[in-house]
């Protein structure tokens, strides 16, 4: 299936690794340009040059920080000057969900609550914000929201908080921005692989007293796949919805978490 991507241009915020950078990837492979957003830019250009030699496309890092208003605005501004147009926006830079025991009631403090909202609920809302007239004015575009399922399930109070404001963000731009030919989708992993995940397997399996192996084997059988979905399996679907052939689906959070047993959502 020809995605009808090649030529167009995508900012992914979160770009110089994870899901990120998967997605980049991914997009690049289509012949899309790519512009990767990340607060280091070390790992930033690395990403973009390894990702520009191995698919032939145009990929370039810049730094940013979504939790601040000018930062979003000046970079948005730069990626538009670099590029000539902006077609696709895949928002994904927050604070790394799953990597620790999630904070009690009695743990959470003001601080980690309003930064973790600010990066992820409020970053994602300027980005679109400046993202959202670049669009209307080529006749339309994407923006795809990375979320979480810790929006469906309890555990994690501000992971749940943030995700589930994220797919409330997503259906109000979704209503707001149709008649500008903008869609926009949510997408919420769940455990995934990435390059943090060996270092995850490794802690638990010291703090436990159990073999790594078995670390990966219960992480895995909470999903009916029985196994824990990979970033280059994130992107392939965030590649899709960011391709015309996605039409059908709009304002809609997708789970992409390999399946939740016993859960019916509708």
């Amino acid at each position: 299936m020809d995605l009808e991507l090649k030529g167009k241009v995508a900012i992914i915020t979160g770009g110089s690794k994870g899901i990120g950078k998967a997605v980049a990837r991914e997009l690049a492979r289509e012949g899309v340009s790519v512009a990767l957003v990340a607060r280091d830019k070390a790992t930033l250009d690395a990403a973009a040059a390894e990702i520009a030699k191995e698919t032939g496309v145009k990929a370039k890092g810049f730094t940013a920080d979504t939790g601040d208003d000018a930062s979003v605005k000046a970079v948005v501004a730069a990626v538009h000057k670099e590029f000539g147009r902006i077609d696709i926006l895949v928002n994904g830079a927050a604070q790394p969900g799953g990597q620790a025991k999630p904070p009690t009631l009695s743990e959470i403090t003001n601080e980690a609550f309003f930064a973790d909202m600010n990066v992820k609920v409020m970053g994602y809302l300027r980005t679109a914000r400046e993202v959202a007239p670049i669009m209307a004015k080529q006749g339309g575009g994407r923006i795809i929201n990375i979320s979480g399922l810790a929006a469906r399930n309890t555990g994690s109070t501000i992971g749940s908080m943030r995700n589930v404001s994220v797919s409330a963000l997503t259906k109000n731009l979704a209503d707001e921005l149709a008649p500008q030919g903008i869609q926009v989708v949510c997408v919420h992993p769940s455990l995934t692989r990435t390059e943090k995940t060996p270092g995850v397997i490794e802690r638990t399996s010291k703090a436990q007293g159990i073999s790594a192996a078995d670390v990966e084997k219960k992480m895995a059988s909470k999903n009916l796949v029985n196994k824990l979905i990979t970033s280059e399996e994130i992107a392939y679907l965030c590649v899709f919805l960011a391709s015309p052939r996605a039409m059908a689906v709009n304002g809609d959070s997708i789970a992409a978490g390999g399946g939740w047993p016993g859960a019916i959502y509708y």
